[in-house]
């Protein structure tokens, strides 16, 4: 009768065990997967970084453009500077 009683004891704990790496498992998945969605959300804000600098530079560009093809007006002008 003991043996038995033992035998159940270890089966029990053996499902106490199970259950709680089943558990730890879960909770490394759900970090893991939470770390994912921070690096996904990084490597955005990272490329939209990017193309905001890109963006920022091609207007810089044509603004110089835009201001080389105005200055030889107000220059050739007389009294430019003047009004």
């Amino acid at each position: 009768m003991q043996a038995i009683r033992e035998k159940l004891h270890d089966m029990s704990e053996m499902r106490k065990a199970k259950a709680e790496a089943k558990a730890e498992e879960k909770v490394e998945k759900d970090i893991a997967k939470a770390r994912m969605g921070i690096a996904h959300e990084v490597r955005m804000a990272k490329e939209a970084e990017a193309e905001m600098d890109l963006h920022a530079a091609k207007a810089g560009e044509l603004l110089q453009k835009e201001r080389g093809m105005h200055a030889p007006e107000s220059q050739n002008r007389p009294n430019a500077s003047n009004s």
